[in-house]
């Protein structure tokens, strides 16, 4: 992934240096199996150990030749031991023994960070959510005006998502917290199990219950669909701040900075592009999720046409999301608020979007609902249609409604608080306890 949407402790997992580094950790780990278990001579693995090592660019130099990246890296090995140990190493295994643990080494060390990140915008929104918990805006459906509910309720829906999308995230990444070192085609024809379980335990890596020459990559797609969802999640809260930060809606902006400047050439624009980025972000993660399905299937026990997708999706999926979770937590901790504005909007057309109460109010002493829905919609209609159209007012002023209701009764009907009565138990039933 490219610098702009990358951060750097995770994009130093994914380094070739890195890689290597992970290569170097198995074939020790392996050696170190191999030693327990009676398989080599006492002191091989700590000879091998005090020399083993590799330098990148003799790495490079030995690929050209030999057109392979791990008889590269175990030929440069072999140099730097230079002893009749190294015959010990890599003894019975295959490439992908190597290639695959490594990979899953790599994106249990990702999910450490990310598992944080997410951690990190849970707290953001339930800290958010509770701050605007009562705070009156209108919910839209259709991207039209419907009932009264509130700024911390749109926040805890959001929390909700975020949290799921965690532990879906963290259930997949467990499922891949798994080694092999079963051979060319996954039988142990020239290891043993027992050898791949010490190895596995020594890496911090559970055994794969079975494998071909590769571990299946349903696994990986699940790992990438999992970050895909979550990205889309992160979407629907960008998606939300981009709508409510419009010049006519103006309910919150994101944060915009002292020396921030919003456009070249119109000095008063505040525009979302934080969110607007977000949204472009979460395309590409879709894309590297059906890139990964598409890896599902390989010829009989391997082919290499996942390999390259890899190489790319799977590594930027987790890279991107990193990003993501940073950019979108410190939105949400940031995040410039107007509740006045939530209830000018709210109280548009003379709060019109309180018609289904006075329905409800009429239905209760007696009329035909076909009959009050009709009474209100006409209303709602007049109000709707004229610049400083008053709902209120129409409904006070209709003998259709004041024959049968108080004008107590009619105010009543036009206070939001009816609407938030039972907030504090979707917060209780949402979060276990009220703060």
């Amino acid at each position: 992934m490219i610098p702009r949407y990358s951060r750097q402790e995770i994009s130093e997992i994914w380094s070739e240096t890195k890689t290597y580094d992970y290569w170097l950790d198995i074939e020790l780990a392996f050696l170190r199996a191999l030693e327990d278990l009676g398989k080599v001579p006492s002191c091989t693995y700590q000879k091998v150990k005090e020399k083993a090592s590799f330098k990148v660019e003799r790495i490079h130099e030995l690929e050209k030749d030999l057109q392979h990246d791990i008889l590269a890296f175990l030929t440069c090995l072999s140099e730097s031991i230079n002893s009749e140990e190294s015959r010990y190493v890599h003894l019975g295994l295959t490439s992908s023994d190597i290639k695959d643990t490594a990979l899953n080494l790599a994106i249990k060390d990702s999910g450490v960070i990310l598992l944080r990140g997410f951690d990190e915008l849970v707290e953001a929104l339930k800290l958010k959510a509770f701050e605007y918990k009562g705070v009156p805006c209108i919910a839209r459906s259709h991207g039209i005006h419907a009932e009264p509910t509130s700024f911390g309720l749109k926040l805890l829906n959001f929390y909700v998502d975020i949290r799921r999308s965690r532990d879906n995230f963290s259930k997949a990444l467990e499922d891949i917290r798994v080694g092999m070192f079963s051979g060319a085609v996954g039988t142990y024809a020239n290891t043993e199990p027992v050898i791949e379980e010490l190895t596995c335990k020594y890496l911090g890596l559970k055994s794969v219950e079975i494998s071909t020459q590769v571990i299946s990559r349903d696994l990986y797609a699940s790992l990438v669909n999992s970050l895909a969802v979550a990205a889309t999640c992160i979407e629907k809260i960008s998606v939300e701040i981009r709508h409510l930060q419009r010049t006519e809606v103006l309910e919150v902006e994101e944060p915009f900075y002292e020396k921030q400047k919003g456009s070249s050439a119109m000095p008063h624009k505040r525009n979302p592009w934080k969110s607007e980025n977000l949204s472009g972000l979460a395309r590409l993660m879709r894309a590297y999720a059906s890139a990964c399905l598409e890896d599902i299937v390989l010829w009989h026990e391997r082919d290499m046409s996942h390999s390259a997708v890899e190489r790319v999706a799977l590594v930027d999926s987790l890279v991107v999301m990193d990003f993501m979770l940073s950019r979108i937590a410190t939105i949400i901790r940031e995040l410039n608020v107007y509740p006045q504005n939530m209830l000018k909007n709210l109280n548009s057309f003379g709060g019109v979007v309180f018609s289904q109460k006075v329905l409800l109010k009429l239905i209760d002493k007696g009329l035909l609902r076909e009959t009050a829905y009709g009474i209100m919609q006409g209303l709602a209609k007049a109000a709707w249609n004229k610049e400083d159209g008053d709902f209120k007012k129409l409904v006070m002023e209709s003998s259709d409604v004041n024959s049968l209701l108080s004008s107590d009764e009619i105010e009543a009907c036009f206070d939001y608080k009816q609407d938030l009565k039972h907030e504090e138990f979707i917060f209780q039933r949402v979060l276990g306890a009220i703060v």
